[in-house]
């Protein structure tokens, strides 16, 4: 997800910590209350939707199955009446066929008993029977030409505002949406279309199904009036688009360009996941949503004008990791967004050229070093807050997308790709934790990735590197000192450019830092014009004053 691109932007902890700790790494602090005896094989979502009011019906039909023996209760994420009465959602039965469950619906929660306990292997239908106003997730209201809309907008975990879930990435599941809304309006969801019924008094049912296994912020609509275009095809997938109908010329042109950003990242990782592929002009609060097949954008996005390239390359890079492979904690939400914030740069360098990667990569940088002078604590992994307002941050994005560049000079281009294949083969339509990576990684290269890892990943930082250079007799020599304020030594291959010619690219030469200050010499035959740090950057690196010593 972009966070706007006028600015960028949930039980226990488990095997997980564990793992972590045998990383030396912080332990993941994504304390959300796990249900580890039930696994949600597939939500079936019926809702009715009308004009002139923002309260909705709806019945949740929860196909579970059992994992463990004994488990009596099962607690969905619910957000209760307000105090004032004038917001959220009221449970009035639930039921597993013709048996009717007691429950509570307190804090947020509706807490079910679901009567005999359950043995392993045993699979259950539980429905929820609900009405309410939704306070926030399902955004009701004109849309920017006041033409009435209705977006989910679940992210991070807002689904619970409108849906009875366990609204966590950890449980994923196939969902279908029933919708029930007025026959002027046309409804995109998750998966493939299976059904339109036209109803009395001018409604319409539309069904779609999603069939893989997707997270429930994934789980959205979009309804309202819409002109709509297929654009292509890739392996077989409809790739569409949605825009407003005044904006029909505009934003057809502008989600034209979706088809190659789909067709790089099907070839370089691997088969794309989904039914289909919508991209949707909607009200999203971000800049674009990348909800699984049905990526929602900002009504903004529509120029006409071709300008957000990047945004789609984005999003649809996030089909692949935050869709397809999703992250099991919150703490690890870098494997979404730094993911697909270093595939939009792979995107550029594909496209447009190595200098526009670089371009991206060292503004990029510079975000990183500045959000770190204000948030010296904080690592690529960090411990998720309670309101889970910390996982989206320049950590999660850029220096996530910048560890996969250091990577990918650290085993090498083929085996990188060779990587990021298999780690997403393996864990398609799965969940994963950085460790996972870490070892697929071990795995094609061959190398103990543990300290980098560790130095990248789990430690706050980077290198502040400064120093001089001077030349007599034939030989070159570089003094380099680490000048972070942290205790931290950095590990890591640096590149050294020697320019001889004007205008000629310089010379690189690969040093190792292994200690906070150290001294190389290099031999030349020529007088050097200039010695420069990083000149191909791959190094996430803040530099320091770096000069000739004056003779």
């Amino acid at each position: 997800m972009f966070r706007r691109l006028i600015g960028r932007f949930v039980g226990g902890v488990g095997i997980a910590a564990v793992m972590l700790m045998a990383l030396g790494a912080p332990a993941a602090a994504d304390t959300y209350t796990r249900q580890p005896g039930i696994d949600v094989q597939q939500y079936i979502f019926r809702i009715e939707l009308k004009d002139g009011t923002r309260a909705i019906s709806g019945q949740a039909d929860i196909d579970l199955v059992f994992k463990t023996d004994g488990v009596a209760e099962l607690l969905l994420d619910l957000i209760g009446a307000s105090a004032d009465g004038k917001t959220g959602m009221t449970v009035s039965a639930v039921t597993s066929g013709a048996q009717t469950l007691a429950f509570t619906h307190e804090h947020n929660r509706v807490r079910i008993q679901l009567g005999p306990a359950a043995k392993a292997g045993d699979r259950r239908r539980v429905t929820v029977q609900y009405s309410g106003v939704p306070a926030d997730g399902l955004l009701i209201g004109p849309n920017k030409h006041g033409e009435p809309v209705f977006f989910g907008d679940n992210f991070p975990d807002r689904a619970r505002y409108w849906l009875p879930t366990i609204d966590h990435p950890y449980d994923k599941s196939a969902c279908e949406f029933v919708i029930t809304a007025p026959e002027a309006y046309q409804v995109v969801a998750p998966g493939a279309l299976v059904e339109t019924t036209s109803l009395a008094e001018n409604r319409r049912l539309t069904r779609y199904r999603e069939a893989v296994p997707i997270t429930t912020y994934c789980m959205v609509i979009g309804v309202g009036r819409f002109a709509v275009e297929t654009i292509g095809y890739v392996h077989g997938a409809p790739i569409q688009s949605w825009v407003y109908p005044s904006e029909r010329d505009p934003g057809f042109a502008d989600f034209r360009i979706a088809l190659k950003p789909m067709e790089l990242f099907s070839w370089r990782i691997g088969p794309y996941a989904y039914e289909k592929l919508a991209n949707v002009q909607s009200k999203t609060r971000y800049g674009g949503m990348e909800n699984a097949s049905t990526i929602f954008y900002r009504e903004g996005v529509v120029t006409g004008k071709g300008t957000n390239e990047g945004l789609f390359a984005h999003e649809i890079a996030h089909q692949w990791f935050g869709d397809s492979v999703t992250e099991s904690d919150w703490d690890h939400t870098w494997l979404s967004e730094g993911f697909a914030t270093y595939l939009t740069h792979v995107y550029n360098e594909y496209t447009f050229g190595r200098d526009t990667m670089v371009r991206g990569l060292r503004r990029d940088r510079e975000s990183v070093i500045r959000y770190y002078d204000r948030n010296p604590k904080s690592a690529i992994v960090t411990p998720a807050t309670e309101k889970l307002d910390n996982i989206l941050s320049t950590n999660s994005y850029q220096k996530g997308g910048w560890f996969l560049h250091m990577l990918r000079r650290l085993v090498g281009d083929e085996v990188f790709w060779k990587g990021i294949s298999t780690f997403y083969m393996r864990h398609r339509n799965g969940n994963a934790l950085t460790e996972d990576f870490q070892r697929v990684m071990e795995e094609v290269s061959g190398k103990p990735l543990q300290a980098f890892f560790r130095q990248w990943v789990y430690t706050p930082g980077q290198p502040v590197i400064k120093g001089s250079w001077t030349y007599a007799a034939g030989v070159l020599t570089v003094e380099l000192h680490q000048a972070q304020a942290t205790d931290t030594v950095y590990t890591t291959a640096l590149d050294i450019g020697i320019v001889t010619d004007r205008g000629a690219a310089p010379k690189v030469e690969v040093v190792q830092l292994v200690q906070r200050d150290q001294t190389f010499t290099i031999s030349l035959d020529k007088e050097p014009l200039d010695v420069v740090l990083d000149p191909n950057t791959w190094l996430l690196m803040q530099a320091g004053e770096f000069a000739r010593k004056p003779r």
